[in-house]
């Protein structure tokens, strides 16, 4: 099976697309979104349908922290008001229908399919949004993975960039910097996590979208760049006069 893992796609249309047709043109047969459908962007509605439809279909679709900030946005006052994260989910809130939040706010953190666990940000403790960004967090997260029965590789978000951290012969976790579109080997004994970066808001210094590609017959994994029109994406956010500007400069620069 040829698993697609797209995440973060932060309400961008343009690199949704661009990456789904990708994906299909590899040949995938199954796909995963592992959250943050909305959020930043401008066409969250257009998103939650996608994904809406891709469930209808038997496909995966988990949460994360900008999809529960769309279903219930910080009031003024809260903690949470002032945070990157929390700007312009109070119109992302208003521009979705009460069916596609309640879409939202059914999805599940964590998933299995194909033998991996799927989660938005870090196994040991999905709801805390911990960033998988360094060797110690990604241990911790594996830990907690491998402890449900078959399961050795953990896929992530939640970091918008791609990175493998696997279990060589020592104890601790090893990282690795993949190349895009080089296929790794990456054999079902040996344990690993992966965070597969960001559709619709890279943070590398590339604007070009990203997914990962897994063949769970051959064991070979592929992270994506997918280049696509990031300044109609970056027009539609200044459109929409709501959000601040600079979630517009991100795509133009990639970061």
């Amino acid at each position: 099976m040829k698993l697609a893992l797209l995440s973060d796609i932060h309400s961008n249309r343009q690199a949704l697309d661009a990456c789904m047709e990708h994906a299909r043109a590899q040949g995938a047969q199954r796909f995963a979104w592992l959250g943050d459908l909305v959020g930043y962007g401008a066409d969250p509605g257009y998103v939650v349908q996608q994904a809406m439809a891709l469930v209808a279909d038997g496909h995966c679709v988990i949460g994360g922290n900008h999809d529960a900030l769309a279903v219930h946005p910080p009031q003024p006052g809260d903690k949470a008001a002032s945070s990157v994260a929390a700007h312009g989910a109070g119109w992302t809130h208003e521009h979705l229908t009460p069916h596609e939040r309640a879409f939202l706010a059914a999805r599940p953190l964590v998933a299995e399919v194909g033998g991996v666990l799927l989660v938005h940000a870090s196994a040991d403790a999905p709801e805390r949004w911990r960033y998988v960004d360094n060797e110690a967090v990604a241990e911790q997260c594996l830990d907690a993975a491998t402890q449900r029965p078959g399961i050795r590789h953990v896929f992530c978000g939640h970091v918008h960039q791609q990175t493998l951290y696997y279990r060589g012969t020592g104890r601790g976790l090893m990282r690795f910097a993949p190349q895009p579109g080089v296929a790794i080997p990456v054999a079902p004994r040996r344990q690993w996590v992966a965070t597969i970066g960001s559709v619709g808001q890279p943070r590398d210094g590339d604007p070009r979208a990203m997914y990962a590609l897994l063949d769970t017959e051959a064991w070979l994994l592929r992270f994506e760049r997918v280049p696509y029109d990031h300044a109609a994406a970056a027009a539609a956010i200044r459109a929409t006069g709501a959000m601040p500007d600079y979630f517009a400069q991100r795509l133009e620069v990639g970061r």
